[in-house]
């Protein structure tokens, strides 16, 4: 359905039910019928919604779409509310700030420290498909691609393993929340902010040789003074973003990418018999179908012309990088899993000063946890019908709910 808004722009009712289970064919559709849609945001508000490659690409290294929530317009965005401690942190923030935060963290993620990682995670990803190998079959996504990288976000802040918990139902609460149930949320937040209150004191009182304690430090030495301190709410903040969104980011990147492969027997042989090609394909599956479909939502601090259509100041715009990865204008044969292809290019890591700080960690873990699975299950199949696949009901992730699979093969 389309009328017009008193810019001019076409106002597009979105299927959201659609964009869910098929969201590159709807965004095929969207590109088709012009570059900047008027839509209704995931928070229920009116947003901007950009679909193809350049316009996409361009504005995500534009410093005139502001991540700061306090230049939208009042009314306009209602997403997300975390208290201050959660939300202090780099998806909120513009330079200076930003640059200052991120440059803190930066060093954790450097492709030198993540090669480090490199022989844990491939034990680790053993260990767990030892664990199953015998049944024959298990939910690959609770089994292998959810605790692998929990493991590994948790090993990297200095999380002791009595201390984890269920970060995947704090995350589902967080991207998926039930508004018929609304406390499950505030709970969420509520055990989150206690975790990271006692986990933050903890590290204090007794520091180890790992990222959180190496942050408190900067925290709470006077000697680091100017611009290199960070706050409480900072700190509190940025612990948060690097656990929840290495974790969440990563577990759908590597479920999805599996499924991909069992999509595709053709691509699945190709990577068991030549395993040395999955250097670098964690790209492809990022542009193939990656978990952030959506980058985080933007505020325009100046009307801002995109796409031949002008932007007021203040309103939301969404950028549909998983749109812009399969415009066809940018890349041939956009619809097919390519190895081959060019690695360069893609946005689903993000693009600009933005651009995702754990990519390397990712890329990692992708290959790794991949290649331990088609070593050990080559010839493994979804053990459902494909229909019976569910997504999580939201448009903001691209996440499967569960991947039922089983196997033959050495085990």
């Amino acid at each position: 359905m389309r009328n017009s808004t008193p810019s001019g722009c076409p106002v597009t009712t979105v299927d959201t039910e659609a964009l869910i289970a098929d969201p590159h064919s709807v965004y095929a559709g969207l590109r088709e019928a012009g570059p900047v849609h008027r839509v209704t945001g995931p928070d229920g508000r009116p947003a901007w919604l950009v679909v193809r490659y350049e316009d996409v690409r361009r504005a995500l290294a534009d410093p005139r779409f502001s991540l700061d929530k306090r230049n939208a317009l009042p009314g306009n965005y209602d997403g997300l509310r975390l208290p201050s401690a959660l939300d202090a942190n780099l998806l909120n923030m513009d330079p200076p700030d930003h640059t200052r935060v991120r440059r803190l963290v930066a060093k954790a993620f450097t492709p030198g420290r993540v090669e480090r990682l490199r022989e844990p995670v491939t034990r680790l990803a053993r260990e767990l498909l030892d664990a199953v190998a015998p049944d024959g079959g298990a939910d690959l996504l609770a089994a292998y691609a959810g605790p692998l990288p929990i493991a590994v976000i948790c090993d990297l802040l200095g999380v002791p393993p009595q201390a984890r918990v269920d970060f995947r139902a704090w995350t589902d609460h967080l991207i998926t929340p039930d508004p018929a149930h609304p406390e499950a949320t505030r709970d969420a937040v509520v055990s989150m902010m206690r975790f990271y209150a006692e986990l933050i004191a903890s590290k204090r009182e007794r520091p180890g040789d790992d990222l959180l304690s190496d942050l408190i430090a900067v925290r709470d030495d006077a000697s680091e003074g100017g611009e290199d301190r960070l706050s409480e709410d900072e700190l509190t903040s940025l612990a948060f973003l690097v656990l929840f969104a290495g974790y969440e980011n990563t577990v759908h990147l590597i479920a999805n990418a599996v499924l991909a492969l069992l999509d595709d027997p053709e691509r699945l042989r190709e990577l068991s018999e030549h395993p040395e090609r999955l250097a670098g394909a964690a790209d492809e599956f990022a542009r193939f179908d990656g978990p952030g479909p959506l980058a985080i939502r933007r505020f325009p601090v100046t009307d801002v012309e995109v796409g031949g259509v002008t932007v007021p100041a203040g309103e939301t715009v969404l950028l549909a990088v998983g749109s812009a990865n399969r415009d066809p204008e940018r890349f041939a044969a956009p619809d097919r899993l390519d190895f081959g292809r060019d690695r360069g290019g893609h946005l689903g890591l993000g693009h600009g000063i933005h651009y995702c700080l754990g990519a390397a960690l990712a890329r990692m873990e992708t290959e790794v946890a991949l290649r331990e699975l088609l070593a050990r299950f080559p010839a493994m199949e979804l053990s459902v019908p494909r229909s019976e696949l569910r997504w999580r009901p939201t448009i903001r992730a691209r996440g499967l709910i569960s991947l039922p699979v089983r196997w033959e093969g050495r085990n």
